[in-house]
């Protein structure tokens, strides 16, 4: 299996070229189903130890459904078979342009949940218009077990995510307890059924820190399905706190404002207003190449599907 490696931010994406499953032919929506329902084991192997490292998410490549497009992509981390990806997608950008298939200018890029565009600046500088996000419910109240109440957004940004402010730092010291929190959050929005007018669940939690960051708007920790911390800022996360800024007139159409990942890397963020109660979107960061490499799958091997 051909694969490439960049990060984003600190993010790692693994790209992977050549050597994936037979999926389903239809819409990418309905490939993502297939790749969820029936290579789990293919995604394990890929992305767990000892072949992938904590907070990896995978790019699979398939051909688009629109001609227009550069691309189609489905992303997965070792819990889920992704909508979107931000990072990722930033990471697939600059991976394409280092392989010679990604020329500087605009490009489409089709991904489950509809087709995003991609600018690529230069070598490692991408922007990302995401798809239309939106603030889906301002102000909800969850019971965490310990019998304290988290009040918080519940908003969409290509995945689903609930947005609260922090009650610590946000800073790499405070990681463990940021995502013992998060993690619980997550667990009471489930339990309260904080969820999409379609069923979806909560799948992201953002803590979001404004103290002391110099010109940046936040610093946001920002906790994934796998329980792994996001490294960047998160490009989902970023679009659907935007969205929620936008909503409440805190930032304006066009305004450029950066969030800091708990790591200290960072996205520029500005929108679009769609004249609806969505936005467009757009991140803009850096990703670098890290390797290039074969994945080698032995059937003596004792560890194939990964450790869990």
């Amino acid at each position: 299996m051909h694969v490439v490696d960049s990060h984003t931010g600190g993010m790692p994406t693994r790209v992977i070229v050549s050597g994936g499953p037979s999926l389903c032919e239809g819409p990418l929506e309905q490939q993502a189903k297939d790749l969820a329902d029936n290579h789990k084991s293919f995604c394990d192997a890929v992305l767990r130890e000892p072949r992938g490292q904590p907070g990896m998410v995978a790019a699979l490549l398939v051909n688009p459904t629109d001609p227009q497009c550069t691309t189609g992509v489905i992303y997965f981390d070792v819990d889920a078979v992704l909508g979107m990806c931000g990072h990722g997608t930033i990471g697939l950008a600059v991976t394409l342009a280092d392989m010679g298939r990604l020329s500087l200018g605009v490009h489409k890029i089709e991904t489950p949940v509809g087709i995003v565009t991609v600018e690529l600046h230069d070598a490692n500088t991408v922007s990302v218009t995401n798809v239309d996000s939106r603030l889906v419910k301002p102000d909800v109240a969850v019971k965490l077990n310990d019998g304290t109440w988290v009040t918080g957004d519940f908003a969409y940004g290509g995945n689903w995510f609930f947005i609260a402010p922090a009650p610590i730092p946000v800073e790499a010291t405070n990681i463990d307890a940021l995502t013992d929190l998060a993690i619980s959050i997550r667990s009471a929005c489930h339990a309260a059924l904080i969820q999409s007018p379609e069923g979806q669940p909560v799948d992201h939690v953002i803590l979001v820190d404004q103290n002391n960051h110099g010109s940046a708007w936040s610093q946001n920790f920002v906790l994934c399905p796998d329980n792994e911390y996001d490294r960047s800022p998160c490009g989902t996360g970023s679009s659907a706190l935007i969205a929620c800024l936008a909503a409440k007139q805190e930032v304006e159409e066009r305004q450029t404002v950066t969030f800091k990942s708990v790591i200290g890397s960072n996205y520029q963020v500005s929108y679009q207003s769609n004249g609806d109660n969505t936005i467009r979107p757009t991140i803009k960061g850096q990703a670098h190449v890290m390797a290039k490499s074969e994945l080698v799958f032995s059937p003596s091997d004792p560890f194939i599907s990964g450790i869990r």
